[in-house]
């Protein structure tokens, strides 16, 4: 799909893939489901809740007539990300049944859609949750809560305490995850060890200096981690300024051998990304004629890793010599 406009939003298209008139998903090889996928970056504003809503209401239907099947939103969509309290976070903040979830369920429901998108959770046990939630036509898929809090949100935010879910689709397996979460080998495995196809990840990537010539490292992060494990991953990032705070603006997905199918966007500015994915792809592990990225695990050597100690080796000065065979 060539770079364009959809309701004023640019449009930034993948490699290959139908042209217009397609609509949600197509036919892969041996059959599969394949499916466009949307990673909107938007510009929002903490405590602009009216209006943030309305900039992913806009994004989600400029997606939907792009022909994506899944919308990826950014992280903390409807209150923004840079809180000058827990009480203000606590103002902002809505139940996984609040208006704006609702609100997503009605455009998944109207435009046939997956709708993936982080918000200020008011939890049922009266804690703040920096959470995401996966819901379609049939209403809430499932609601994830970030484990990894980075920097001041651990001030604000319960980290959550269960696994990324994974959840069944009719072109196939969804995850999701929070955006520092991505940083985290084991927990991406994870995902992907419970059959994610394609791991979906609202982001607020706050700027960082970044060495001329280079990606920022989120963005290498998300390569890396679709790589690893042979899957797709949407990321769908910030742009503009909040509170001072600028954004990385680097939304991208990735396909299963790392490489961007579109993005990163790596630009100030709001745009939707969408890339046309196969996602029997994410169920070959085989990176070589003789290896597997899961089946190679040796897992039994992997425990004290885990556990958080060092495996033992030989020390500084330390001579070893192999058995003999």
């Amino acid at each position: 799909m060539l770079p364009g406009r959809v309701n004023g939003l640019v449009i930034s298209g993948g490699h290959g893939g139908p042209g217009p008139g397609y609509a949600g998903a197509m036919t892969g090889p041996g059959g599969a489901a394949a499916i466009r996928v949307a990673a909107c970056q938007l510009s929002l504003a903490v405590g602009e809740v009216t209006a943030n809503r309305a900039a992913a209401r806009d994004a989600v239907h400029a997606a939907a007539d792009a022909g994506a099947a899944v919308v990826v939103l950014p992280e903390l969509t409807p209150s923004g990300y840079v809180f000058e309290s827990p009480a203000e976070a606590r103002s902002l903040a809505e139940p996984a049944d609040g208006p704006t979830v609702t609100e997503w369920q009605r455009l998944a429901a109207a435009r046939g859609l997956t709708i993936v998108g982080g918000f200020c959770e008011a939890g049922p046990g009266g804690g703040l949750l920096n959470s995401a939630v996966i819901v379609d036509g049939s209403g809430t898929r499932a609601v994830y809560r970030k484990a990894h809090l980075w920097d001041a949100e651990q001030e604000v935010f319960t980290p959550g305490r269960a696994a990324p879910p994974v959840v069944g689709t009719p072109w196939g397996r969804l995850a999701v995850m929070v955006c520092y979460d991505l940083e985290f080998p084991e927990w991406v495995r994870a995902a992907a060890l419970a059959g994610a196809d394609l791991l979906a990840a609202p982001t607020n990537w706050p700027a960082e200096p970044v060495p001329p010539g280079e990606r920022p490292v989120m963005v290498v992060n998300v390569q890396a981690a679709a790589a690893v494990n042979r899957i797709f991953i949407a990321a769908a990032d910030r742009c503009g300024t909040e509170r001072g705070v600028a954004w990385v603006g680097g939304s991208v997905i990735a396909g299963p051998e790392g490489y961007p199918l579109a993005g990163p966007v790596a630009a100030d500015q709001p745009r939707i990304l969408t890339a046309d994915c196969d996602l029997s792809r994410a169920r070959d592990k085989a990176n070589s004629p003789r290896n597997n990225v899961h089946a190679d695990r040796r897992t039994e050597l992997y425990g004290p890793v885990l556990a958080g100690s060092v495996l033992s080796g030989p020390q500084p000065g330390e001579v070893t010599s192999a058995a003999p065979a």
